[in-house]
């Protein structure tokens, strides 16, 4: 059994971090695996878990609370209709064939080379975020055949790479194919489901060799079970404050403070 002076600052650390987390997702609509993924890297090693699988159990463990907050999420869109399940439904086997590609590869790298990607995939969503126009547009419907079947592992398989949902990716992609933005986000969190599920399945036959306590494969159970319990207290608040106040300043800001945290995943990653 791990001493209370290990459990006790490990748990005050992931309650702040899912209520962080919860804040974000509901102020800003943006996925919480952009924000747990760091914050658990930087909150594992705190607490002296710092090891090359690392980046491993960060990954897998944001996948699992993105099981939970996806499903509840695409419940919620349906009751309005927003949910375009003839994307989710052709989409769906390329992103999970992605996403299962993704743990393959995440499993057999350090965690210095997982910081590196997620570090630079990390800057350019940052980038987006801060600089993307609603009327930029690539083409005017949703891929098909050939390109959908190049684009749909891509979205798995880069954000299995970086621990998040679909919406980091696909609610990019389905916007710059001209679908509306309610649409796509409701579409995107199915594409987290999909993306999560045989993700953290594969996570589970992981083993990195330093772990935190109680976790299972290189998911943390203890983390999974707080950040979800913050996450669904603290997201409605943050979408009232959504409503209360204008979100595209705040979009901004945090545009630079994620840009800023990638920034400085890729320097460690470098090793400056």
């Amino acid at each position: 059994m791990p001493e209370m002076s290990i459990l006790l600052p490990m748990t005050g650390l992931l309650l702040c971090i899912g209520a962080f987390a919860g804040v974000i997702a509901g102020l800003l609509g943006v996925g919480g695996g952009i924000v747990l993924v760091p914050a658990f890297f930087y909150a594992f090693s705190t607490l002296g878990y710092d090891s090359p699988g690392l980046m491993q159990i960060c990954l897998a463990t944001s996948l699992a609370t993105i099981i939970v907050t996806s499903l509840r999420s695409v419940h919620s869109h349906n009751k309005k209709g927003a949910v375009d399940w003839s994307i989710l439904k052709t989409w769906a086997p390329g992103i999970a064939i992605g996403a299962v590609a993704g743990v393959l590869v995440a499993s057999s790298l350090r965690s210095v080379v997982l910081q590196g990607i997620f570090g630079g995939f990390g800057i350019v969503i940052g980038l987006y975020l801060g600089f993307g126009r609603d009327h930029w547009r690539v083409g005017s419907d949703m891929p098909v055949k050939g390109a959908r079947a190049v684009l749909s592992p891509l979205v798995g398989f880069m954000s299995v790479l970086m621990g998040i949902g679909g919406g980091s990716f696909g609610v990019p992609l389905m916007t710059l194919y001209n679908q509306p933005i309610h649409r796509a986000v409701a579409t995107a969190a199915g594409f987290g489901v999909v993306i999560a599920v045989p993700s953290v399945i594969g996570f589970f036959f992981a083993s990195p060799e330093v772990v935190p306590p109680f976790t299972v494969g290189a998911v943390n159970i203890p983390a999974f079970v707080l950040i979800i319990a913050m996450t669904l207290i603290t997201a409605p608040y943050g979408v009232k404050l959504a409503h209360a106040m204008d979100p595209k300043p705040l979009k901004r800001v945090f545009a630079v403070f994620l840009t800023l945290v990638a920034l400085n995943m890729l320097r460690k990653a470098l090793g400056y």
